[in-house]
């Protein structure tokens, strides 16, 4: 069983940066495919970021992409998500996953273990 924890969020001006972290439990962190999701008040959570055991392998949203980066320090057990150019549209809890049986996988039903979330809001 792995526990994720994230940090990290907060308020940020338009155009600002913000770096989440999610550190997980467990020595068998590396084994897991990670992945950054995010919800907005009223709507479905969505993906964001996905990376692959030995962090080789990322994949974005479209509407991160470019401006987002997903990277894992396996030593440390920690994912991260870079935040740069925020945009209010941007505003949502977002939550680490760790998908057990996946590398990067963009689907949120592969993802076994779930952080409790870090609140992300961007003032216009």
């Amino acid at each position: 069983q792995v526990q994720l924890v994230e940090s990290g969020g907060g308020l940020v001006q338009a155009g600002g940066s913000l770096r989440l972290s999610c550190a997980a439990s467990g020595r068998t962190f590396s084994s897991y495919g990670m992945g950054w999701f995010r919800q907005a008040p009223g709507t479905e959570r969505e993906f964001v970021a996905a990376i692959s055991r030995s962090g080789a392998i990322t994949y974005y949203a479209d509407s991160v992409k470019g401006r987002f980066t997903i990277s894992r320090d396996n030593a440390k057990n920690t994912v991260y998500l870079q935040m740069n150019s925020l945009k209010p549209e941007d505003t949502a809890v977002y939550y680490c996953a760790a998908a057990r049986d996946y590398g990067a996988t963009t689907l949120r039903s592969d993802y076994d273990y779930w952080g409790q979330g870090t609140q992300v809001t961007v003032s216009s």
